[in-house]
């Protein structure tokens, strides 16, 4: 199969760019420069106990969005990450949300991708990564989001204090 047939076959996904998320130790020492610096606007966030991180989105005006995220405490979810990236963090993955998660599965195994992270047991959020040896070393992330009725935005220090949607209490380190 020539490339162009592929890259048609794989077009059938019909996902769409969502945002680009950055891993750190702690988000308080790249707020100033996401927000600051490049001037992104607080949209939300919260912490995924169950995986160990909390995130945070920014949105810029031209409606891009960065995901910052970090480990919560006592975590070891970012642990082989942090040593790829001797401890600095960086680009996490990519997200790309699709229409209909049960057919990209399905298209991608039928290409013979390499999937794991199969989540498909939440409607609020249903998702797949591309391993990165499938991606030239990139984590991609595929997801079709459902209705996500989280309440009101916590502000930016409430979330940061451990406070925010399904927070432990345990604040950014």
């Amino acid at each position: 199969m020539d490339i162009t047939q592929e890259w048609a076959e794989l077009s059938e996904l019909d996902a769409t760019f969502d945002h680009t998320a950055v891993a750190a130790p702690r988000i308080r020492d790249v707020l100033p420069i996401y927000r600051g610096l490049l001037g992104g606007v607080y949209l939300g966030g919260g912490d995924n106990v169950a995986n160990g991180y909390r995130t945070l989105q920014l949105r810029y005006p031209n409606g891009s969005k960065i995901e910052l995220m970090e480990p919560l405490a006592g975590s070891s979810f970012f642990d082989s990450f942090f040593e790829l990236t001797r401890g600095r963090g960086g680009v996490h993955h990519l997200n790309f949300h699709v229409g209909d998660i049960d057919a990209a599965v399905a298209l991608l195994r039928e290409r013979g991708y390499r999937l794991f992270g199969l989540n498909l047991g939440d409607p609020r959020w249903r998702e797949v990564f591309l391993h990165p040896k499938e991606a030239h070393g990139v984590l991609i992330q595929l997801a079709q989001p459902g209705t996500r009725d989280r309440g009101p935005t916590p502000a930016l220090e409430d979330l940061l204090a451990g406070h925010g949607f399904r927070g432990n209490g345990v604040p950014s380190p």
